[in-house]
């Protein structure tokens, strides 16, 4: 029996499949359609609910959610508001019917719901902040304009709702054939681990939970680590910043945001607030996607991994961890702990550039990561990796050599972006040609030359 909140009360989902995902289940099973379906995949925002834990309000996609990872947390739906509002319309609601921000109403639940968890939280409204929250929410009708205005007129309001004591956590669900594991240690999620390799493991769900809510699998088993208590953990030293596999996007960006701003703006484009409050950095990592747009920045930042099993942990320099297309050098029982990124010294630069159709939340043709240290205007170190460029994210071992030693200029950024030709062999799909992605690696070193020098302001095709 899975335990949650929904929409103020108390709520138990019995014989229900636990990777149900949550919007069939508030649709099909209770009947709850104000939730709607657009993509099924994340993008489109048409489901949005907002998630309660550890009291804080956060929007995010229902049909990532598996049923499984509501346990022992709240879910508000547009249906609930006005209940827990006292029967009264929320700011939000209000401010979206009377300012004609509904348009044809299909993709209203979710702009209400991204605004809803906009509205309860503590950030100092602004221009950027409304435009960011909605950005994973699609409007069809083209409408944003009274959509943004109802956020500038209701989201300095706020909806006097206290959330009530969460239901205790169950470690185990069991329904349909399938198990639902729920392991709140390390030592528990290794044990499990080594007893069922094949398991799905589930962090957030933003990426491989595709395959139950697009593929429609039904998994026997699922490892879901999202409530490990080691893997939550973020530690900060004098020299490096270490992220638990669990910690989401959103709890993440805040250090990095401080230590790595370009890193920071590219998580920003991987996905919406949504997608941020479920995803995970161990997860992107764990998936060995070779566009994945986190490991090329943690290889040319030098971060190394923590792998534990039952048997023990062991660390590993991130760029060994990815041995062929979607292979890892995870051995069986091992899972990923904890992600240590070294933080910048003095002359070090850091700068990561993504290129993909568009501009947020798109999959990645090329990622560039680059972290190069100058003394004297002088290349004294490179460390430089591309995704979308191979099998997995690698180094650019030519073009580093073609740096290292060279005074730094755009003639130097320019020879050594010739050099991609010879680290490089890069595949023609649908998102790119094999030369223009060539072409666009090597561009991306001349681009790092213009912004570090400050040569060149507008490196973006940004909203205006």
């Amino acid at each position: 029996m899975i335990r949650f909140n929904l929409n103020g009360a108390a709520h138990e989902a019995t014989d229900v499949s636990p990777t149900t995902t949550m919007l069939d289940y508030l649709r099909d099973i209770l009947g709850m359609t104000g939730t709607k379906e657009g993509c099924a995949e994340g993008d489109c925002g048409a489901c949005t609910v907002v998630r309660v834990i550890d009291g804080r309000f956060e929007a995010v996609n229902s049909c990532l959610i598996q049923v499984g990872q509501a346990d022992g947390v709240e879910i508000l739906t547009v249906e609930g508001l006005e209940e827990i509002n006292g029967g009264a319309l929320t700011p939000v609601q209000d401010a979206m019917a009377t300012g004609d921000g509904t348009q044809c109403g299909f993709c209203t639940p979710g702009f209400i719901g991204a605004l809803f968890a906009l509205e309860q939280s503590d950030e100092e409204i602004s221009e950027d902040i409304i435009h960011e929250a909605l950005a994973g929410n699609l409007c069809r009708c083209t409408g944003y304009r009274p959509i943004v205005e109802a956020a500038r007129v209701a989201c300095n309001s706020m909806v006097d709702y206290k959330p009530g004591s969460p239901p205790a956590r169950s470690a185990e669900h069991a329904a349909g054939g399938q198990v639902f594991h729920v392991p709140e240690t390390l030592a528990d999620l290794t044990r499990l681990r080594a007893a069922h390799p094949d398991a799905m493991l589930l962090s957030g769900g933003t990426d491989l939970g595709l395959s139950v809510s697009k593929g429609r699998e039904r998994p026997a088993v699922v490892i879901h680590t999202a409530q490990v208590a080691e893997l939550a953990v973020i530690k900060e030293t004098d020299d490096a910043l270490s992220l638990g596999a669990a910690v989401s996007y959103t709890h993440a960006l805040p250090y990095i945001d401080r230590l790595y701003p370009s890193f920071a703006e590219m998580i920003r484009r991987i996905g919406s607030r949504q997608i941020r409050n479920l995803g995970t950095i161990g997860g992107n990592i764990g998936n060995a996607s070779p566009i994945g747009d986190t490991p090329p920045c943690l290889i040319a930042l030098d971060a190394t991994l923590t792998l534990a099993s039952a048997e023990g942990e062991r660390d590993i320099a991130i760029e060994d961890f990815f041995l062929d297309y979607r292979k890892t050098d995870l051995k069986a029982g091992e899972v990923i702990k904890t992600i240590r990124i070294p933080k910048l010294t003095a002359g070090q630069s850091f700068r990561t550039y993504k290129v993909s159709k568009r501009y947020d939340q798109d999959i990645s043709a090329v990622i560039g990561g680059f972290r190069i240290t100058l003394n004297d205007y002088r290349v004294s170190e490179a460390r430089i990796a591309y995704g979308g460029m191979a099998a997995t994210p690698k180094r650019a071992p030519n073009v580093e050599a073609a740096l290292i030693g060279a005074s730094w200029s755009e003639a130097a950024a320019v020879a050594a972006g010739a050099c991609v030709a010879e680290d490089y062999a890069p595949l023609t799909d649908h998102r790119a040609t094999a030369d223009y992605r060539s072409r666009v690696a090597a561009n991306l070193c001349t681009r790092l030359y213009r912004d570090l020098a400050g040569t060149e302001t507008e490196l973006e095709v940004v909203r205006l």
